[in-house]
């Protein structure tokens, strides 16, 4: 096993933890100093990590709008002159709040792009290889650490904004590029485009590695693109709040997704108590950077839920602890429907287990005062009898599983978007002031 940073990613865990409190409470003392929002929440004198997370309260994404608010468009936030930012980039702001704004200095990019080259070369990614990274190269921070990481390693970019999908996947195949990065949902798109085009990614293509993030995916999802492509696919996630990759799969283990722990220090906490959970519960993942100078983090409840496993548990060597299938679901994802927990991976899950299913949206809505789950489906042709057995078969096995039958709607096909960047397929159309028991 190699490593992009021997070092850093095999150092043992005092010397590790050690580290990490050097570098936490240098990184507060620097936000305490030149940020006022940071001022305000931080107190002086902090000497060990348990008084850290005893003092330091949790971070919201409200308590970063408001920030922002006071001075717009970055507020109190910045511990730099936003005039010394190199990069600026931001949240969707899909949820109908203002996006987060963040900024980079030339050293905070420095380090995202590293934290990407730790993800790449873990999962194989080598000097010489091509690469292509199918997004739009907007605001979002999404994938341009990869483009640059890619560059950093010495591989050839095949930069694609602006290109479509048929564009696409003729460089894949011309090209021979071995590297691909995109999101689950668009992978699936480009898989569906190849096979209206009679291209075989599998045998015509040579992608060899393939970094599908920045949406939840199930299982099924990830055995269909592996097969398409003929590819192994790997998780990594990073937040915009954040600045860079804080965890990326590890091919010596299926779903060890690891903690980059010489950037971060993570503690997973109960819902409900706000309480550390040991190794193998659920709770939702708070993270501190211990890296970035710009716009700083610390205590961020970032509405991720997981399960921290042991380092030693993955046996690929490194000292950073992982999460077991990276992040399981969000907080604010899972809805409540009849009394049972719903959320999109365990829809998608449902849906993809039937071929023929292209693309689908799902919506909650309440129905003669009943909650129901609706689903709108693209599997081809929606008329005649195989339409019909394919609704049939849908609803049977939703129900089987989650414990609800959902109306099936079958759809002309291409008429649900698709997209090359997050999907949003559970829309909860219910009464927000009724309760959903």
């Amino acid at each position: 096993m190699s490593y992009w940073n021997t070092k850093a990613e095999t150092m043992p865990r005092p010397e590790l933890e050690a580290w990490q409190w050097r570098r936490l409470r240098r990184a507060a003392e620097h936000a305490r100093h030149h940020s006022p929002f940071w001022a305000d929440r931080i107190p002086g004198g902090l000497s060990s990590p348990a008084e850290f997370t005893a003092r330091v309260p949790l971070l919201h994404k409200a308590d970063l709008l408001a920030a922002q608010a006071v001075s717009p468009p970055y507020g109190t936030w910045p511990s730099i002159d936003p005039a010394a930012g190199a990069r600026h980039h931001q949240t969707s702001g899909t949820s109908g709040n203002p996006p987060v704004r963040s900024i980079d200095t030339a050293r905070d990019w420095v380090w995202s792009t590293d934290t990407f080259c730790t993800a790449l070369y873990a999962n194989g990614v080598r000097s010489g290889q091509r690469g292509m990274v199918c997004f739009g190269y907007g605001l979002f921070a999404g994938f341009w650490g990869m483009h640059y990481a890619l560059e950093r390693m010495g591989c050839t970019v095949f930069p694609s904004a602006g290109l479509d999908s048929r564009s696409r996947i003729g460089l894949l195949t011309e090209y021979r590029i071995e590297v691909v990065g995109l999101t689950p949902s668009y992978a699936l798109r480009l898989m569906e485009v190849a096979r209206e085009e009679g291209v075989d990614l599998a045998r015509e293509a040579n992608v060899e590695v393939i970094l599908a993030g920045a949406e939840p995916r199930s299982d099924r999802t990830t055995a269909a693109i592996e097969e398409a492509f003929g590819a192994r696919v790997f998780n990594a996630a990073g937040t915009t709040e954040y600045g860079g990759v804080f965890m990326f799969e590890c091919p010596a283990r299926r779903n060890a997704c690891h903690v980059v722990e010489s950037s971060c220090y993570d503690e997973v906490l109960d819902p409900d108590t706000g309480r550390a959970v040991p190794y193998g519960a659920q709770g939702v993942r708070v993270t501190s950077g211990l890296s970035r100078e710009g716009v700083q983090l610390f205590r961020h409840w970032t509405e991720d839920v997981v399960v921290r496993r042991p380092h030693h548990e993955c046996g690929c060597g490194r000292s950073w602890d992982f999460y077991d299938g990276g992040i399981l679901r969000r907080v604010d994802d899972m809805r409540k429907i009849r009394g049972a927990s719903v959320t999109p991976v365990m829809v998608e899950d449902v849906v993809r287990a039937v071929p023929g299913v292209a693309e689908f949206q799902a919506s909650i809505r309440t129905v003669r005062g009943l909650d129901t789950v609706h689903l709108r489906v693209d599997a081809g042709e929606p008329d005649g009898e195989g339409g019909r057995r394919l609704a049939r078969e849908l609803a049977d096995r939703f129900k089987r599983a989650i414990g609800i039958r959902p109306e099936v709607e079958l759809v002309p096909p291409g008429s649900l978007p698709r997209t090359e960047w997050k999907a949003t397929r559970l829309h909860d159309e219910r009464d927000p002031r009724t309760p959903h028991p």
